[in-house]
């Protein structure tokens, strides 16, 4: 019997033997393995590229077949996320700046706080659109600032 390669949760398992599915609806299954029964629902059909979202018991799965191209993809290097390094960041809109969560010499990743400005009598916070290391802060907190305007600056 051929053996299969899958991906669940990002880890790679091999199986022989398979399991077997019984469907009760186009959403709804029993999942049979090595003698266990296991209930679950079909959260997300992305068959086409041999992806599946799936829930067995409360808990949520992303389940991928690997297939030839995706040890390609892997050895070359194609599959890692690409992360842009921020040089400058500018005001989105006018706005007074409230608090910054980053100072000089902080290294900042993708998503993180880096200040609050109030626009409109909200608070937005503005986060890292890429990654890199604070070089200066060009304004203080309670600034007015113009849409456009530099806030901080990246190495």
């Amino acid at each position: 019997m051929q053996e299969a390669k899958w991906i669940l949760e990002g880890k790679e398992f091999f199986t022989k033997e398979g399991a077997f599915v019984k469907w009760y609806d186009h959403k709804f299954f029993l999942l049979i393995h090595n003698g266990k029964k296991f209930h679950g629902e079909l959260i997300e059909d992305g068959s086409e590229s041999q992806k599946l979202s799936i829930k067995i018991n409360h808990r949520v799965f992303e389940l991928k077949r690997k297939g030839e191209l995706d040890s390609l993809i892997s050895s070359l290097g194609l599959d890692k996320p690409k992360v842009r390094k921020m040089k400058e960041l500018n005001s989105p809109m006018p706005g007074r700046v409230l608090q910054f969560f980053v100072s000089v010499g902080d290294e900042v990743n993708l998503g993180d706080n880096l200040l609050s400005l109030e626009a409109m009598k909200m608070e937005n916070i503005l986060k890292a659109e890429g990654i890199g290391k604070v070089k200066s802060v060009q304004v203080t907190a309670g600034d007015v600032v113009d849409k456009g305007a530099a806030l901080i600056e990246f190495e």
